[in-house]
């Protein structure tokens, strides 16, 4: 492993002076288990870890009816799962940070590094996509606030400028009579990247006849996640039907923009869009039903 420096920052301001000083060469520690390995293995040259676990925005999590939900970047994955009532509130949140590695590594793990990390098969960003999540961003300007599908522009890179480093998300509370649902697949337990991963999320009239609206959200079949328009915007207003979920599941599959790889062929790939987009959709609106 290279040598590089090591600091811990307590503030938002002295971790952007930080950032902005290292520009490139710095890299954010929250919960370590993407940056370690990749710096390890060389995969990574680093001058500056800057950890951030001591930050107080970065480790909030709370949740009221009103405001929705707030994650600190450096968050671990098992402090949200654990959490009963966002458990409750948010179980297609839940099915993706159930899904980072193992127990172990959720410990870890954090929201913010999975997607800061950029990765297009990252499970939590498409369940992030889908519930509207937002990030709120400190830099040398102040903050900003962008949407999820706006952070990630290739694999491994994002919109963060120098000085940047990811705070916190916001998810709003969810409305009624709405559900979410993320499903992945995986050849084997023991191959833990997703060959796809598809979110969904549905809001239905008070019926539970028809959508009322709806929004998809593919990983592992493009550079970046993808959020699906087009598919959701097949079903607004539309009755629910086997038919009309069939039309979305295609909509989706002709975004895809898949590789073949050691995990999968695009032909397979474009496969399973399809079929885990119905699913998705399908256990939405089980979800949103339940939630009446």
């Amino acid at each position: 492993m290279q040598a590089f420096d090591y600091a811990s920052a307590r503030t938002v301001g002295e971790a952007v002076s930080l950032l902005t000083q290292h520009g490139e060469r710095a890299r954010i520690l929250a919960g370590g288990t993407d940056i370690i390995v990749q710096v390890r293995e060389g995969r990574r040259s680093v001058d500056l870890l800057l950890d951030i676990k001591e930050i107080p925005e970065v480790n909030q999590l709370s949740y009221d009816p009103i405001n929705g939900l707030r994650i600190g970047a450096a968050v671990p994955c098992y402090k949200i799962y654990e959490h009963a009532e966002i458990a409750a509130v948010y179980p297609g949140l839940i099915d993706a940070v159930s899904l980072i590695g193992g127990i172990q590594i959720q410990g870890r793990a954090t929201l913010g590094g999975n997607l800061c990390n950029a990765s297009p098969a990252a499970d939590t960003i498409p369940a992030l996509i889908v519930l509207r999540a937002t990030c709120l961003i400190a830099g040398p300007q102040g903050t900003r606030e962008v949407p999820v599908e706006q952070f990630c522009t290739g694999p491994g890179r994002t919109i963060l400028q120098r000085g940047e480093f990811l705070l916190s998300f916001r998810l709003p509370p969810p409305q009624k009579h709405s559900g979410a649902r993320y499903l992945r697949f995986i050849p084997r337990n023991e191959m833990d990247i997703a060959v796809v991963g598809v979110g969904a999320s549905v809001v239905l009239n008070e019926a539970h006849t028809r959508f009322v609206s709806a929004r998809i959200a593919l990983g592992a079949v493009a550079p970046t996640p993808l959020l699906a328009v087009e598919a959701g915007e097949i079903l607004a207003g539309k009755e629910i039907s086997e038919e009309n979920i069939q039309r979305a599941a295609e909509a989706a599959q002709a975004i895809a923009r898949p590789i073949s790889d050691m995990r999968g062929t695009a032909e397979y790939r474009r496969h399973l869009v399809g079929i885990l987009t119905r699913r998705t959709l399908q256990g939405a609106i089980q979800r949103a039903k339940k939630e009446a």
